[in-house]
């Protein structure tokens, strides 16, 4: 099967939060367009039991890692470099989407939610974007949402907040990379189907019954293409983003939301 401008032969990639849902996906789109693959994860067991479960042109490998930690950057690329290699692709993915009102909001939840999501993304890019300088070159794939172009639900101003910083953060830290041939864009996801998609609703008192209703009722109303989506169509996206068919895209945010904001 040939990619064509899509493919990722010889490139090395390296994806945070990347053992399970969209990371996950991506991680397997990457491998079977050719890459050499890190699954960067909290859980590092499952990432090297995710990594070992890949076949294909590419390759997987996988490693521990909290985007919290100030050198988990350095300790990602030299993961990475021990492995297969200088990378060439970052897609940070790592992220939490707690769903607390903000009358309830507690102080170190906030902190939690801006670390990971915000502050985690910008100090991972930060390490990689000053190894791909020095290679070259680069792409770099932010995961951000909807939400941080529009609030879907009450409850998720934390996360609101978080990726609208993503969607901003993507912006200049294009602006500053350019000259380094290295592209950056973002990719904001609408509702997606993954082991965490009810996760927002636990602790809420509702029945599984009632929360599948709750999300029926959501595509029924919200996504005008009538299905909920799948890690495999933010994970296409993704492909694009790393590969020479968006060679002269950065600073985008990308919307995969199966027409949620038309409505």
């Amino acid at each position: 099967m040939s990619w064509g401008p899509f493919s990722l032969e010889g490139k090395r990639a390296v994806v945070t939060g990347g053992a399970q849902g969209i990371g996950f996906g991506i991680v397997t789109r990457f491998v079977e367009a050719g890459a050499k693959v890190l699954i960067a994860d909290l859980d590092g067991g499952l990432a090297e039991k995710k990594a070992a479960s890949l076949t294909g042109p590419g390759a997987a490998a996988g490693m521990a890692a909290d985007v919290t930690d100030v050198g988990a950057g350095d300790a990602m690329l030299a993961r990475a470099a021990e492995v297969f290699g200088p990378v060439d692709i970052l897609v940070n993915n790592a992220g939490i989407y707690p769903q607390v009102p903000m009358l309830d909001m507690t102080a170190d939840l906030w902190d939690r939610v801006q670390n990971i999501n915000l502050r985690g993304l910008a100090f991972v890019s930060k390490a990689f974007a000053a190894a791909m300088v020095e290679h070259g070159g680069g792409k770099i794939v932010n995961i951000a949402s909807i939400d941080g172009l529009h609030p879907s639900m009450v409850g998720l101003a934390a996360y609101d907040a978080s990726k609208g910083g993503v969607v901003m953060f993507t912006k200049n830290l294009a602006l500053e990379l350019a000259p380094h041939h290295i592209n950056v864009n973002a990719i904001a996801p609408g509702g997606i189907a993954t082991e965490g998609t009810a996760a927002p609703l636990e602790g809420s008192g509702m029945s599984e019954a009632e929360m599948e209703a709750m999300i029926q009722q959501f595509i029924a109303n919200k996504i005008p293409m009538g299905r909920m989506g799948e890690p495999d169509d933010i994970a296409k996206a993704a492909v694009f983003l790393a590969s020479s068919a968006s060679d002269y895209m950065t600073g985008e945010t990308v919307v995969v939301d199966g027409g949620t904001l038309l409505t």
